[in-house]
């Protein structure tokens, strides 16, 4: 490992003034920014146009077939991200990794432009997803190279916030493009809506390039000349972390709660629009709605930092658990109007990013930081079959019952099951 550069790295935050963020900090945070844009599209905007598609090739189920298109990307991410992972942890390989993803996504995002027919839309849309849920697996990991353990919950909770808002300038060009282009400019409104696409690759690009141009990795397992060796040694050293995590009783029960928390969470986020759409919802109120949910997150998430440097992040963690729950049965149980998914975004703006930061913070705390990709990697396995599970449960329960309210309340006992893994679990930082 580097030993004086993680010296000078330390050095480096402890000389900024404890209450502002450094440069490089801010530099890894805009990266929030630029890729929460398509998030925010992804969320609010494509899955209406992708409805429009199945709708004009015959097809009715949106919130079923959105959530395969959801459960194949996550299950691409699972498989994948702790194989590179851990030959990213090697010398001078995260930026590589992050940039190739962070490419996929792009281009993905700018083919999505084209005029293609519903299926073809989907597989271009999961390709999309792919390359930003893979870079946003080392981006993540990129927080240990940013920033010190104390800074963490900080950092983390301002990406997240600052992300949420900034991603609304794009969106509301967009929105403006999509609502005001068939008058002011005579274009039809699904070319506006593809046209929106090219918009956010473009914003996710600006605001990529400042990490890229800064980003320097601090922690790592080998140099370049042991690159060969590493990628032999790889299934090996992945065995082998497993058997360190299971050994490791704090951070693998933190890891099956996450497992059942990040599920009710990821869910919610990629299927609101769609179960909006499906209940007969007007498709103009759930974007404005959607757009209210980032400026209710960008406080709350930055707020959230500041708690969890009070009461730690763990508790912060079981309380957005306890708020998800009534966001779940909220949404099964009364979900039946435009005023009632306003309801239901700002509940979830409140608590989305908060806890999404402090997973991530809290997360880098208890992992060895030289196998920083490889834990990640293992975090994302976790994260994303928990997404998997998540969107397939309530793309089958919809699909078998015709009722996806019944979909959505599936999910509540993986919440249950959470917070007895939360409350069972010993929190390493507070030893």
């Amino acid at each position: 490992m580097a030993v004086r550069e993680q010296r000078d790295d330390k050095a480096s935050n402890a000389a900024a003034p404890s209450g502002k963020l450094t440069k490089r900090e801010k530099q890894w945070i805009v990266y929030d920014v630029g890729n929460s844009a398509f998030v925010l599209l992804s969320t609010a905007v494509i899955p209406i146009y992708a409805n429009s598609l199945l709708e004009a090739a015959g097809q009715d189920n949106i919130v079923s077939t959105w959530g395969y298109a959801q459960t194949i990307a996550s299950l691409v991410i699972a498989v994948l991200m702790p194989l590179l992972g851990s030959i990213a942890d090697v010398q001078g390989m995260k930026v590589k990794f992050f940039l190739g993803f962070f490419l996929t996504g792009v281009v993905m995002c700018c083919a999505m432009a084209l005029p293609l027919g519903w299926l073809a839309f989907l597989v271009v849309y999961v390709l999309a997803t792919i390359g930003l849920n893979g870079s946003l697996t080392f981006y993540d990991s990129m927080l240990i190279d940013t920033t010190s353990n104390e800074r963490m919950d900080k950092v983390s909770s301002h990406g997240y916030g600052w992300g949420y808002v900034g991603s609304t300038i794009p969106f509301l060009v967009c929105i403006a493009l999509i609502f005001g282009g068939p008058a002011l400019l005579g274009l039809d409104t699904a070319l506006c809506t593809r046209i929106s696409f090219v918009i956010t690759a473009i914003w996710w690009v600006a605001f990529t390039i400042p990490l890229l141009t800064s980003y320097r990795q601090v922690h790592y397992r080998a140099t370049r000349d042991q690159l060969g060796t590493a990628v032999r040694g790889t299934f090996r050293e992945l065995g082998a972390t497993f058997g360190k995590i299971f050994r490791n009783k704090p951070l693998w029960m933190f890891m099956v709660a996450f497992f059942f928390y990040i599920d009710a969470v990821n869910t919610v986020i990629t299927m609101s629009t769609s179960y909006g759409t499906q209940l007969g919802l007007d498709s103009t109120q759930l974007v404005i709605a959607l757009l209210v949910t980032q400026f209710v997150a960008f406080p709350c998430a930055i707020l959230y930092g500041r708690l969890a440097g009070r009461f730690g992040a763990k508790p912060m963690i079981m309380v957005a658990v306890v708020a998800y729950m009534c966001i779940v049965f909220f949404a099964a149980f009364f979900l039946k109007t435009e005023l009632q998914f306003w309801i239901l975004a700002i509940m979830v703006g409140m608590f989305q990013g908060g806890i999404q930061a402090l997973s991530r913070s809290y997360y880098g705390k208890i992992i060895p930081k030289d196998h920083a990709n490889e834990y990640y990697g293992f975090y994302d396995i976790f994260g994303k079959t928990a997404s998997i599970i998540g969107t397939f449960l309530v793309a089958t329960t919809t699909t078998l019952t015709g009722n996806p309210s019944i979909g959505v309340l599936s999910i509540a006992l993986l919440l249950v099951l959470a917070l007895v893994f939360l409350i069972l679990q010993k929190d390493p930082t507070r030893a």
